[in-house]
Formats: structure tokens, sequence, C-alpha cells
């Protein structure tokens, strides 16, 4: 059944003295969110219709501390008047979602996609390399909101020499021996895309990264009349520069969808309490029922098992110094704005 509404409101305004009295017709309706420019959204009704939403202003004022209050994947409800403007009323509770710290904004969180199946993190280990830390946070903040995570990992074309294919190998294994899916592939040359297709099929998968990761040549090749624009990556710092500008949600040709939002230099963490941090690290939560202390930080107490297994090669070195930059993340000191 469609969710639709007819009422009436009634205004009035004066004119050469007299009172007069119009009669506007509004329509309620439903629909889901499928692009974000940041100044509007663009919102598929329950006929298909793709129907362009600004936000209702009380949206911003009820505490929210996010820079887009509406993202893709949210169903919301609308209002459209029979002047063709139409504003997005209410957002309809979330099963999941994924955020990230707003640039220079501390106190503030970006939502980046909500009601997912999963979100597939895109990396490259070389031009430009992506940094274990920034790959470790993306996958902290996941199971902090409970939205299961892939690693793929593009442009093995590139990797070609002894001591590449070995970086290549441990790092999958790394992630893999963690209890991760990690695809390897080449959006060049279409090796391990065939992989990495059959796990999105039905399903919304938020597709992230940093700039010049190829993550819209993946999705280009994934989604063949996506046409997203490619862009290269900087000679002088090896690093990507954006294409993406606003997020988007396409349909695959098979059933599901993926979300497609900017590419991102940093993840910064927000919002989680110190005690938790080591739960979003399957690992070491893992080891850390070994520890003498319930309420080991991992950091310095003494019958830690933790920091044993750290030294003995049972957790990743790069992993613990990730889990202790979020735990910096989370010191309520760091982000206090000064008097």
């Amino acid at each position: 059944m469609h969710f639709f509404i007819r009422y009436a409101t009634v205004s009035s305004s004066k004119c050469f003295g007299f009172q007069i009295k119009r009669l506007t017709l509004h329509s309620i309706m439903k629909g889901l969110v499928v692009k974000n420019t940041g100044s509007w959204y663009l919102v598929r009704n329950e006929q298909g219709e793709m129907v362009p939403c600004k936000i209702k202003g009380n949206l911003r004022l009820k505490g929210y501390r996010c820079t887009n209050p509406v993202a893709v994947g949210d169903q919301v409800v609308y209002e459209l008047k029979t002047d063709g403007t139409a504003m997005i009323k209410t957002i309809e509770p979330r099963q999941n979602y994924i955020i990230r710290r707003a640039s220079n904004l501390s106190k503030e969180f970006q939502i980046l996609a909500s009601n997912l199946s999963q979100t597939v993190l895109v990396v490259t280990l070389v031009n430009p390399e992506t940094n274990t830390t920034f790959i470790d946070r993306f996958l902290a903040t996941a199971e902090a909101y409970r939205v299961p995570a892939i690693i793929a990992i593009n442009k093995i074309d590139l990797l070609t020499a002894d001591d590449d294919r070995a970086l290549l190998e441990a790092v999958a294994y790394l992630y893999r021996s963690i209890g991760y899916t990690v695809h390897l592939v080449s959006a060049m040359t279409g090796e391990g895309m065939d992989g990495l297709r059959s796990e999105l099929a039905g399903k919304v998968t938020l597709f992230s990264g940093n700039s010049g990761v190829g993550k819209s040549s993946i999705i280009n090749a994934l989604v063949p009349d996506a046409g997203l624009k490619v862009g290269d990556v900087s000679a002088s710092h090896h690093t990507g520069m954006h294409t993406t500008t606003f997020s988007e949600m396409l349909d695959l040709p098979g059933g599901g969808a993926i979300i497609d939002t900017p590419g991102v230099k940093g993840f910064g963490t927000i919002d989680f309490e110190r005690a938790e941090v080591a739960h979003y690290f399957p690992e070491i939560f893992k080891v850390s029922a070994d520890c003498r202390f319930g309420n080991c930080t991992h950091t310095h107490e003494p019958g830690c098992a933790v920091r044993e297994a750290v030294e003995q090669h049972r957790i990743s070195e790069s992993r613990y110094t990730s889990y202790l930059s979020i735990l910096d993340d989370s010191d309520p000191d760091k982000y206090r704005k000064p008097f």
C-alpha cells in the first residue's frame, strides 16, 4: 500500500482591504534518499519517481550534531506542495549507519550512509598507498555500528615486483586472519572483479576509501551506465584527487545497490567509549579475555594479555598502534575547545 495523504491548509492575506483566503493542497509521501549534494536531496518515491527535496529547518534544531541530518539510504517522509516544491519532514528509524568525524569540526560527525547490508573499503598498496591506520579506523567504525565490512585491494596489476607481491600477500593474510573478507582486484584488467561482484548481489553496499584508490573505476565496472568521473593521482604527492563530490545510490544490474561516497583523506572516529574500543578489534577483544584485570586498557596494566600477544607477534603491531590511536581520539580532553 502506498503512503499517500492529501490534506489542505488555509492561508489568508489582505488585498485592497479585503481578507483573501486561499486553499493549498499538500501531499505527504514516503521515499528513499538516493542522492545528497549537501544542499538538496533526491528522493525516489514508491512510484519510482525522482523528487528533489530540501529539508525542513527543524531537522537541524533537535540536537543533531551531524553535518547532514539526512543521508543516502534513509527512508523519509516528505511533503509535496502544489507549487512543485518538496520538503523532507521526518526520517524513518534507521537499521544502521556509518559515521565519521567531520573535517575540521571536532564535535560534529558526518553520516556516510544508512540502512546498509555491508560496506566495501577500497584500498591500494601503491599509487597511492592506503595507510593501515586508516583501514583499521574504518573497520573499527563498521564494527561499532554493526555493518559487515569487506576489503577490496585494487590496482593489483601494478604490483609486479616480488616485494610488492609479498606485501600484497601479507596485507591480505593479516585481515583475512582476523576474519575479514579480502578481494584482490584490478579495475583496469578486470582481475578479481567477478568475486567482488558476487558479494554485492541483492545487497545495499557502501563503497568508501581514500581519494585515488580507483573506487569510481570499480563502480563503473560494476554498474556499466554509472558514468562516474575518474581522476588521476598526484605525481608529486602520490595522493588521489576528489572526483566524487556527493553521495549517490546506484542500482546494480543484477539487483542490489551501491552507495558511492566522496573519497576521504582521513577517518576520524567519534563517540567511542574508551572501555569499548577493544571490542571493535576482534583479535584484541578475543585475547583480552585473558587479561588480569577486567577493565584493562591494554596500555600499561600488569598481566595484560594483549600487550603480551603483540610482543609475541600474535597480534599485529600495526593493528595495536591503530587501537591506541582510537583511544587517543576517545580522550575527552583532546577536542575540548579552549576558553
